[in-house]
């Protein structure tokens, strides 16, 4: 039997008064796993009200103790982690082995935002012998934090944890395909805060409207499409509230003429069908420099072709379903878009027959830049590939997209890669490696992509306001030299 969701208001676990419901299906099965209530509008209110109402205390806080309460929350996330990893698996699909890694970095990312948020100062500036001017952070009032579907434990655990040692209070809307994973995640933290400190509602697109149009939300903090980013920012410049958007991705990945072919296959297929292709930093596009072309489609296609396509809750699989079918209509649609205008199919681009929603890893060659599957995000596990004469022009149609999260060179020239990421307008740009980097990086999306540091200690300058204080000594005190 699924089981249904519950909205947190000041405390009080609800089961929701609207009349909108839906049901999760298990993406491998089509079996109901969850069940929810749309989150009325009066009930967003309400949780906004009891974030704004619980503000003021929270704020007066010792930011320690604030850190601490994260720290316990992190703890119980890594106490309940077999949980979350089978509601994850189940809600949306991914190998269990990968949830359970979504699962433990969250519980890190916590951790480090406990650790970081009593360390967080400003600075001060001295003009005279008889004044000193404080620039001090304090938090910025009301957070809503809106997060996506596919990833849905690692990505909120960081917006939560920054916003709440900082001193916000907050309203957390999970995705309304992955409500259980969401809620699972916000009572590990709201058994450790007091009441009205962290505020749960389920919905989708209109509850989302409600909460990041409401007028006493101080800060949006979104990850997710595009679409939704811009319809934020629109609520968002006419409330005021500041807005903190990860967005959708285009990644190129480039392979240059000196690498390795089948290592750089093996790291494309990494980048592209990892989480089957449903992350924002999945590799989307790909050029390829002509000398090593044939080798790496081979091995690329090879690549493909040896994935497991499956339930996620089997060890053995590789690759796991979409989401649910609306997504798979989508890629598939980018697909065959393609190979009617002329693009080859070298591996997949079949809709498999059966129960859930899979797609197979599906490479494409002879595709051209105005194809929607290269100028527009796929979100599936698709990769098309270009064969380009040199690095230059492979880099310059890298560089020529709307969108502005992440990018892959790989190379063994240090001048190559030294030219891409000082070129490719982006945030974040890997050599030599699809995935990785120190904890605690921080990177700011571009254009389509969003806006502002959604990672690391950055984040907590994102979440509050600096504040100027200037302490003079007045007309009668004087200051000793």
């Amino acid at each position: 039997m699924a089981s249904h969701a519950s909205h947190c208001i000041a405390g009080r676990w609800l089961p929701g008064a609207g009349d909108r419901t839906r049901l999760v299906l298990d993406p491998a099965t089509g079996e109901p796993v969850a069940g929810l209530t749309e989150a009325t509008d009066e009930e967003v209110d309400a949780a906004v009200r009891a974030a704004s109402e619980a503000g003021a205390a929270w704020a007066s806080t010792d930011p320690a103790e604030r850190g601490a309460m994260v720290a316990a929350a992190a703890r119980r996330v890594h106490e309940i982690s077999e949980e979350l990893t089978t509601l994850t698996t189940r809600e949306m699909g991914r190998p269990a082995a990968l949830s359970a890694a979504g699962v433990e970095a969250a519980a890190s990312t916590m951790l480090q935002y406990a650790q970081l948020g009593p360390l967080h100062r400003g600075r001060s500036l001295q003009g005279g012998w008889d004044a000193v001017d404080l620039m001090v952070h304090q938090p910025r009032g009301v957070v809503a934090v809106i997060t996506p579907w596919n990833d849905p434990v690692a990505v909120p655990a960081g917006l939560l944890a920054a916003a709440l040692v900082t001193g916000n209070t907050v309203v957390f809307k999970p995705s309304e395909r992955t409500p259980g994973t969401g809620e699972q995640l916000a009572r590990a933290l709201i058994e450790q805060l007091p009441a009205g400190v962290l505020n749960l509602v389920h919905g989708a697109a209109e509850t989302g409207a409600a909460l990041a149009g409401h007028e006493v939300v101080d800060v949006v903090a979104h990850v997710g499409s595009t679409a939704a980013g811009r319809t934020i920012a629109a609520a968002a410049a006419r409330t005021g509230a500041k807005v903190v958007l990860e967005n959708g991705g285009n990644d190129p990945l480039l392979v240059d003429a000196d690498v390795d072919p089948e290592w750089a296959a093996a790291q494309t297929a990494l980048g592209g069908f990892i989480n089957s292709g449903q992350l924002c930093t999945s590799v989307e596009r790909v050029y390829v420099h002509h000398l090593v072309a044939q080798e790496f489609l081979a091995a690329l296609v090879k690549e493909a072709e040896s994935l497991v396509l499956g339930p996620g809750s089997d060890p053995a699989t590789t690759l796991g379903p979409l989401v649910d079918g609306r997504a798979r209509d989508g890629v598939h649609g980018q697909v065959q878009d393609a190979l009617r205008g002329g693009a080859t199919a070298r591996s997949g681009g079949v809709l498999p027959e059966g129960a859930g929603t899979f797609y197979p890893a599906t490479v494409l060659t002879d595709v051209t830049e105005d194809m929607t599957v290269m100028t527009e995000e796929t979100f599936g596990p698709v990769l098309p590939v270009r064969v380009v004469p040199t690095f230059e022009e492979g880099l310059a149609a890298a560089a020529a997209s709307t969108y502005g999260l992440a990018a892959t060179v790989l190379t063994a020239s240090m001048a190559h890669a030294q030219q891409a990421w000082r070129r490719l307008p982006v945030g974040t740009v890997k050599v030599n490696a699809v995935f990785g980097g120190a904890p605690g990086g921080a990177a700011q999306p571009r254009r389509a992509s969003g806006d502002g540091f959604g990672y690391g200690p950055e984040l907590l300058d994102e979440l509050t306001v600096a504040k100027v204080v200037h302490l003079g000594c007045g007309p009668t005190q004087t200051v000793l030299r």
